[in-house]
This record gives structure tokens, sequence and C-alpha cells, in this order.
């Protein structure tokens, strides 16, 4: 009788935990028309970054998918143009594991278009071991956070130049429990779950320096956690592991959809008089308390950028 007991009271107790989650994540409201505005979303040809592209298309947006697969790019592009009739979808190539690769993309988006009003860094990867990037970095530091610090670089002229444009950078709740955040161990390996925790951390600390550096601009940014999401980015864990095998059917079923886990990123992209909040995290549609405990100092944070523009190679480029 106990033993049933138990099992029906963590089951009523699963179900109650998952209507919780779904009345209490947010969603976008904003009806904002995107005609004449151009975007790039990194990662688009799948899970957030898709239906963040999908929203844009619909309301009308030149949308650019960045990503480093053409035929899964070019799948994503026919399936937005089919549900929002939509053509001026584009595709370019981006590899994030290749600094030159970064730098390409950029060029090609600073000589042939004449605005950006929106950047969406999405694209990540999680548990890719201790594979090194053609840069010589682990591939999950290189993709998750360097490559965009890079990028976002490269291309804040042509955002200054826009009348009003935003970044939006795409975090985790998991750069709360980041460990060994400093500069002396950027690079080193700790393990491949905390590694990818700490680009999740560096990705808020990125958000809150840039947004004070262009304090006198145009441009605004934030960063976000869009919730625990259904999406593939647990491809690299191996169906074997333990960690794989315990979380595989619990995310699917307590997690949000890929659309549900868009509805921030396409808040912060959309949403009218939220140029206050820049610099500020989001959780499900709302600005949180900053209660990530290394980014609350700015100093570490403005350390951390001259650091990783000098690893990046950016230091002579701005010369």
């Amino acid at each position: 009788m106990s033993f049933l007991f138990v099992i029906i009271i963590t089951l009523a107790s699963t179900v109650i935990f998952k209507i919780y989650l779904k009345l209490s994540s947010g969603w976008c409201r904003s009806q904002k028309c995107l005609i004449g505005k151009t975007a790039v979303v990194t990662g688009a040809n799948t899970g957030i970054g898709f239906e963040t592209a999908l929203d844009f298309a619909k309301r009308g947006a030149k949308v650019i998918l960045a990503c480093r697969n053409y035929a899964k790019a070019a799948e994503a592009r026919r399936l937005i143009i089919e549900k929002t009739d939509n053509t001026n979808i584009h595709i370019k190539l981006i590899d994030f594991s290749s600094f030159a690769s970064v730098r390409s993309f950029a060029k090609d988006i600073n000589k042939n278009e004449d605005r950006l009003d929106i950047l969406v860094n999405n694209a990540g990867v999680m548990h890719i071991g201790q594979e090194k990037s053609k840069d010589g970095y682990y591939m999950s530091m290189q993709v998750n956070y360097f490559s965009m610090f890079l990028l976002t670089n490269l291309l804040l002229d042509l955002l200054k130049k826009t009348d009003s444009s935003r970044i939006i950078n795409v975090s985790s709740f998991l750069a709360k429990i980041a460990f060994g955040a400093n500069l002396k161990n950027i690079c080193k390996h700790m393990g491949n779950f905390n590694m990818y925790c700490r680009t999740k951390l560096y990705i808020i600390l990125f958000t809150k320096e840039l947004a004070r550096r262009l304090k006198d601009t145009n441009v605004t940014t934030y960063s976000l956690h869009p919730g625990a999401v259904q999406t593939n980015i647990y491809r690299h864990m191996g169906k074997a592991t333990a960690l794989w095998l315990s979380c595989y059917p619990v995310k699917n079923w307590l997690a949000k959809t890929s659309e549900e886990g868009a509805q921030t990123t396409i808040y912060c992209s959309v949403e009218k008089n939220i140029e206050m909040y820049s610099g500020r995290h989001f959780e499900d549609c709302r600005a949180v308390d900053d209660y990530y405990y290394t980014a609350k100092f700015s100093k570490f944070q403005e350390k951390l950028w001259e650091t990783t523009q000098e690893l990046v190679g950016l230091n002579e480029e701005l010369k």
C-alpha cells in the first residue's frame, strides 16, 4: 500500500508540475510588424532558432538563416516559406567552430546588407566532449561563446547604422551553477557539463558588458533563459550515457516545445518599450533579478571582455 501511495503521489506531483510549467510559461503577445526589417538568426534550421525565424517571417521580415549545414537550412527555408508565404528568407553559411568562417559570414553581411535590425545569437552545442575546434579551443566554448562574441562585434557597425536594433543572446539558467569561472581558467576543461554552464554564464556577462559599451547608441541587448526545451541540443551527449537515459524521457514530457521555448527570444526581439532593460536577463518574457552570482561583478565582466577580445583575435581588427 505504501509503495502504491508513493507512486500515486509521484505521478500526481509530476502532473501538477507539468500544469504549473504550462501556466507559468511566458508568451509573446506583441503584434509588431517587421516589414522592411532584417534579422539574422544563428542556428535557425532547428529548435528555438527555427521557431524564432518562422515568427519573424510571419511578421514580414527579411530573415537570414545563419547555419552550418546547407541541406538542413534549405529544408528550414522551404518550411518557413510554405508556412508564411514570405519568400524573403535567405541562407548564409557559418561554422561557429571556425573563426575564419565567422569572419567570412560577417564580411558578407556587412557588404551586402544595408541594415540589421535584429541579431539573434542562438546557435549552441552541449556535451560535445573534449573535441577542439579548428582554432584550438574546446568546441563547446568556441561555438557557444567565443564565436558569438566575435560575430556580434564584427556586426556592430551595421547594427549601429540601423535606426533601432537589438542583439538577443540565448543563455541558460545553468549559468547559475557554473564553477571555476575566472580569467585564468576560461579555456580550461573542467568537465563537459561545467564547460557548458560556464559558456552560458559568459554569455550573460558579455550581454551586460555589451550593454554598458552601447549605452549611448541605438543598439540594445538582452540575454535570456528559454526554459527547458525539447530541442536537439542534447544530440552530442550519446544515447548510451546515464545522463541521456535519465534526462530523455523526462525532458520530452516536461519540457517546453520549441515554439514555447522561442517566446522569450521573440519577446526580446520585438516587444516595445524594453530599451530600459538593455543588459538585463529575461525568463518567460520578463526581466528577472540579477541572481547569477558571478554576473554581479562589473569588473569581472569588463576583464572577461578584454580577455575574450584577445583570444578571438579581435584586437588587430579593432585597430
